[in-house]
């Protein structure tokens, strides 16, 4: 289960993308249509264009159409709705001209209807149980209660459905990928050992370096006075102080932090640094490590942070967390829904914390992979080496703790951690990790060529240009 990009972050709430992998694409300069991240629709219409004197006053409907892809249309509110979100929320779109972002913004509209065309044509299908996994794991992300993610959707002027709609299409969109993307990229053993002698070289600036990072949590409720705030943020930099005091890091995160990972001493756990949020890479990228940097604000609340390790990928001295997990996998098909893959779990689940079923003995009865034999173990695991919705349940659990069920692209799995610890890779792990790292930034690359071959077979219709 190879890593991939996670597209289940929501721009206006993204504060804490890394638990699951909230992965896209990797800051670059300046900003193009692959900058152009989606975003849900905004029900609010633009505001009319004022007609041009001397005629009288006549106002023009806000929702006409703009472009006909395959017959499908977009519509203007379509494009102004995702202009308005990225004015909003990106510095680098705010220094586009109107003009240039709108067209952008149209051609990715454009690109993202052929995808979503393409994976309903290849039958790809999206259930309930798995927009409703998205919408909690967003929630999660962002260290919120799903009620309160609601209420923030809500105030963004977006309703539940359009929500629920836009993780639907944000889910065809990543399975496509998987589909026609994920099998096709290779990675030589030439290609690794060139790149690990420019990693000997420091010449593998190109790739993200990896870092592990804790946190303590202060959470600020949505609703909370500037009074609350001013208190809790006087909370957060007491821990901070703590911290830098010399104080266990893990048993203040354990004892105060309002963060599920408390569990793990608020270790986020040792990933490249394009897979953390930017607000936490920004705040730590100048902080030596076992240094605090923070406290930091977020939409969550206010963030005290610990560099517990930084190395580059592959590197011969890298230390990485490694997890020692097993899981029963049960695949969905004509015979078995995802909601009956999921009650079964819940109820194996049940039984193990029981003590009338054993995990292991389950696994072997029941599991559909591989590891079914050895008891579901899938032995010591590296960052990365699952995708983002299995190792984003894995990461929330201490040893011994028991996932709910989780739905990702192989099935529905039930998870259990067994051990975590700090190693040192072995030369053939280094190998794995240097592959990795490059089979991601090819991935990239196969992506795009992909999309642009899929665009240019389209056929696309301009009608009436945008107008805001």
């Amino acid at each position: 289960m190879n890593h991939i990009r996670s597209i289940l972050t929501l721009a206006c709430l993204a504060t804490l993308a890394a638990a699951a992998g909230a992965q896209g694409l990797g800051s670059r300069p300046g900003i193009g249509i692959t900058d152009i991240m989606r975003a849900g629709p905004r029900l609010a219409p633009p505001a009319p264009r004022p007609a041009a004197p001397p005629a009288p006053p006549v106002q023009r409907a806000a929702e006409y159409i703009v472009a006909l892809v395959n017959s499908e249309p977009i519509t203007n509110t379509e494009v102004q709705s995702r202009v308005e979100r990225l004015l909003k929320e990106n510095a680098e779109a705010q220094r586009v001209p109107r003009a240039e972002l709108t067209r952008l913004v149209l051609e990715r509209l454009i690109s993202e209807r052929t995808q979503l065309q393409a994976a309903k044509d290849a039958g790809i299908k999206v259930d309930e149980v798995a927009i409703d996994q998205a919408e909690q794991t967003v929630a999660r992300q962002n260290q919120i209660s799903l009620t309160e993610l609601r209420s923030r959707v809500a105030a963004e002027g977006i309703s539940q459905q359009a929500f629920r709609n836009d993780l639907r299409d944000q889910l065809y969109l990543t399975r496509v990928r998987d589909r026609e993307v994920e099998n096709k990229v290779k990675v030589s053993d030439i290609e690794v050992d060139q790149f690990l002698r420019e990693q000997r070289n420091g010449a593998n600036n190109a790739i993200a370096p990896d870092i592990n990072l804790a946190q303590v949590l202060v959470a600020v409720p949505e609703t909370a006075t500037e009074a609350q705030i001013a208190t809790l943020q006087q909370r957060a930099q007491s821990i901070a102080q703590r911290a830098r005091a010399g104080e266990d890091f893990a048993k203040l995160a354990q004892e105060l932090s309002d963060s599920p990972d408390r569990v793990n001493g608020g270790a986020l756990g040792m990933r490249s640094a394009d897979r953390y949020p930017s607000l936490f890479v920004e705040a730590t990228q100048s902080t030596a490590v076992n240094g605090i940097a923070g406290p930091i604000r977020s939409g969550a609340g206010f963030h005290v942070l610990k560099v517990l390790a930084r190395s580059q990928p592959g590197a011969a001295d890298a230390v990485v967390t490694q997890t020692q997990v097993r899981h029963i996998l049960l695949r969905t098909d004509a015979k078995r829904t995802t909601a009956q893959a999921v009650a079964q779990l819940a109820e194996f689940k049940d039984r193990i914390q029981r003590g009338t079923a054993d995990f292991a003995g389950l696994a072997r009865d029941n599991s559909q992979d591989a590891s079914a034999k050895e008891g579901g173990d899938l032995g010591w695991s590296r960052p990365g080496q699952f995708v983002p919705e299995f190792e984003e349940a894995m990461n929330r659990l201490a040893p011994g703790q028991i996932s709910e069920p989780v739905v990702s692209r192989f099935g529905v799995h039930l998870i259990q951690v067994v051990g975590r610890r700090d190693a040192k890779l072995s030369q053939s792990e280094q190998r794995e990790v240097a592959r990795a790292a490059l089979r991601e930034k090819k991935l990239e690359e196969a992506y795009e060529t992909w999309a642009q071959e899929l665009r240019a077979r389209a056929y696309v219709e301009y009608r009436e240009a945008p107008q805001s």
